[in-house]
């Protein structure tokens, strides 16, 4: 059997598992881990599964849950790798005591001088410390804190395999767009195990995965209109690293290579021969399609595409939605609704259910209109859920739709409505209006999804976990979870947000106080030589790392409550400096949890709870936030686009809604929905919901039944998709 592939590796280790992967010793030696300690030809000896695990142990609170006796040496050295055991030292070395010593004066000196020796003498050779550190500040205590035990099992490559197939099946029948670590896995699992997808639910990684590999196949179930989805996709690969980054393609701005130019050609041709040819959909692009024709030289090679370039390049524009706003001019809102459902079906009365009920003018009519986007055909879960959310948001703040978020290309791109813009607004729903919505939307949602499951065991703590509908920051690393997830850290510890990277000079961590009203006060490179306390301390900043450099905060919640008693959040941010996007360098973040007492190294492996690679392609990503009120820490795992090398520089008060995510959906709501009966004895359950802290103790059992846990984001959006 081949080695097992470092992206299937990868993958498992953030769903807690490794991989007894005989080829171990070499390996090592191929991430350039180094040499075992072990000689080579012992490196996979039975003999050391003891040693093994307790250095998993000791060194990493890693505990073996199941199969204890494949463990091996390799592992010690692949999951110090994957938690960051070598990390770049800090400009700090001896941070956080040496920073809390050093006056503002010297603080700002610091600062000045490693400016002037970077960006002024522009010498990035070496990563750069402070002048005014001694040698009794860097000294070291022995770290003696317990540290979050993290429960691992262990597989053989045979069950690492039908667990890969698994998983990429999952990421089939999801609709929701996958990250570029995803869609490069299943195209290596495909060619691997011969994986042939019944159907690809969603279009986004149909177009993606044929871009990857070439092959038709993938394009199957995609009709003519979805070819500009196809350009769109180039458009971004080809300008992902341009700042501005450009909205909408335009034609004019296409510079296709060969292959992109045969690729979309490709498949205009076979949607053509197998009959995919949705014409009236393509009249919603019409000038875009024509501008596109012309571009790639497209020749007609039957009567259906000459009908089609004809359509195309003439005057008349037969598109859904021109029909849609005609009718809800002339005939009014009810009438439009049944145009949107005969020419485009539910889904398109669903995203446009706002602007329609805005403009009903009675109670009657407003029921009648969600009677028609509810009650005409199946409507997918994932629609809901997000409909669900946005009406929520709505009706704890009264507002809705005043800032507009929306995800593309892997990025979450925000509006703020202008005042021109809301006076001009007519789609404002009232709260009567939204509340009808609201109630409409739970009763769909629980009749879509009720009994798709048999009898289910729900853990309480699942109610902190919320549902991966729009995770873009990264998904590759150890603790990563949806987005609002919450993580308690008790009343008096110190959460150390960290950072590190190579390949670039200058990443920036920061963070960004709010208040209730979303009101905002910085922390970052810039303000903090006068900011350093016992509440927040800042490591420094590091700006010539491309060899390796390291970035940290310290926030002792108690003592920021008492100096910031104005502030409910704090946020985690991830800015590139230099003029690079995450994807083009190598980037790392997470948090670790210690007591008050600053003992061991700035990094202690065995205090990670989590560490992941950001591996968005832009600049910007908000990576966690801290509820001061709750002593919890709220994932929210989004990449922004925007250009943006100073976090303090753009309005955060719209991520106050992902702290409050969870009380109005979660996994345990979710779960409770698509039980067919809630069960309090996981061994009466055919499904157990539990968190990565509950352990299975019978591994017969576990098999036996499903064991859902709250990273197994495929899974989970695998059950909400609708069955054929």
């Amino acid at each position: 059997m081949s080695p097992v592939r470092d992206e299937y590796r990868d993958l498992l280790f953030r769903k807690n598992i490794l991989i007894c992967d005989r080829h171990d010793s070499e390996k090592a030696l191929k991430i350039g881990l180094g040499e075992s300690q072990l000689p080579r030809d012992l490196a996979e000896s039975e003999e050391y599964v003891g040693q093994t695990l307790l250095s998993l142990s000791k060194l990493l609170n890693i505990r073996i849950t199941s199969g204890e006796d494949l463990a091996r040496p390799f592992m010690v050295e692949y999951a110090s790798h994957m938690l960051g055991a070598q990390v770049p030292l800090a400009f700090y070395r001896g941070f956080p005591k040496s920073v809390l010593k050093l006056p503002i004066e010297k603080l700002l000196v610091d600062q000045i001088v490693s400016y002037f020796v970077t960006y002024g003498m522009n010498d990035f050779s070496t990563a750069r410390h402070s002048i005014f550190e001694t040698e009794e500040d860097m000294e070291r205590t022995v770290f003696k804190e317990p540290g979050t035990v993290i429960n691992f099992t262990i597989i053989t490559q045979e069950e690492a395999e039908k667990k890969i197939i698994a998983l990429v099946k999952d990421m089939f029948s999801s609709t929701r767009p996958l990250n570029e670590e995803a869609i490069k896995v299943i195209a290596l699992a495909v060619k691997d195990f011969g994986i042939v997808p019944e159907r690809i639910a969603s279009k986004n990684t149909a177009v993606r995965l044929y871009l990857a590999t070439g092959d038709i196949a993938f394009t199957k179930d995609l009709y003519l209109s979805d070819t500009i989805k196809l350009v769109e996709q180039v458009h971004f690969e080809q300008n992902k690293n341009s700042r501005p980054m450009a909205l909408r393609f335009q034609t004019n701005q296409l510079n296709l290579k060969n292959r992109d130019r045969k690729l979309i050609t490709k498949l205009i041709d076979q949607c053509f021969e197998t009959g995919r040819t949705d014409t009236k959909n393509c009249y919603e692009k019409k000038k875009t399609w024509a501008g596109l024709l012309h571009h790639i030289h497209y020749r007609a090679k039957n009567e259906a595409a000459v009908e089609f370039l004809s359509a195309m390049r003439g005057k008349e524009n037969l598109s859904a939605y021109s029909r849609f706003e005609e009718t809800l001019d002339q005939a009014g809102v009810l009438p439009a609704a049944d145009v949107l459902i005969k020419e485009k079906g539910a889904g398109a009365l669903l995203r446009n259910l706002n602007y329609l009920a805005s403009r009903c003018t009675s109670e009657k009519e407003l029921d009648l209109l969600i009677e028609k986007a509810f009650g005409t055909e199946k409507t997918n879960p994932v629609i809901l859920l997000q409909m669900l959310c946005m009406y929520c948001a709505k009706e704890r703040t009264g507002r809705l739709g005043r800032t507009f978020q929306f995800t593309k290309g892997d990025l979450l791109r925000v509006h703020h409505e202008t005042e021109e813009e809301k006076a001009k607004s007519r789609s404002e729903l009232t709260d009567w209006q939204s509340s009808r919505i609201l109630e409409s939307v739970r009763s769909r949602l629980q009749e879509a999804l009720s009994g798709k499951l048999g009898k289910v065991y729900i853990h309480p703590d699942m109610e902190r976990f919320g549902v991966p509908l729009k995770e873009s920051a990264s998904q590759g690393g150890l603790g990563v979870l949806p987005s609002g997830s919450r993580v308690p850290i008790g009343a008096k510890r110190k959460i150390r947000g960290f950072t590190y990277w190579e390949k670039v000079d200058d990443i920036d961590l920061s963070v960004i106080g709010l208040n209730e009203k979303g009101e905002q006060i910085e922390f970052s490179w810039r303000t903090m030589a006068e900011n350093q306390s016992e509440a927040i301390t800042y490591s420094g900043d590091e700006t010539s790392g491309y060899g390796g450099g390291a970035e940290y905060y310290d926030i002792v919640v108690p003592e920021f409550r008492k100096l910031y008693p104005d502030m409910r959040y704090i946020v985690f941010c991830d800015n590139v400096f230099s003029n690079l996007t995450f994807d083009k360098c190598v980037c790392r973040a997470g948090f670790m949890v210690r007591d008050e007492e600053d003992s061991g190294e700035i990094f202690e492996p065995k205090t990670v709870e989590s560490s992941f690679t950001i591996n968005a392609p832009g600049r910007f990503c908000y990576l966690f936030g801290i509820d001061l009120k709750k002593d919890e820490l709220v994932w929210m795992n989004l990449a922004r686009d925007a250009d943006s090398a100073v976090a303090g520089t753009t309005s955060m008060g719209f991520l106050i809604e992902k702290f409050h995510i969870t009380e109005y959906m979660n996994l345990k709501i979710l779960f409770t929905m698509l039980a067919e009966e809630v069960v309090s004895d996981p061994g009466e359950a055919d499904v157990l919901l539990v968190p990565s802290s509950f352990v299975v103790e019978d591994p017969e059992t576990g098999k036996q039944k499903q064991v859902i846990r709250e990273f197994d984001f495929e899974r989970i959006l695998a059950l909400l998709e609708m069955e054929d």
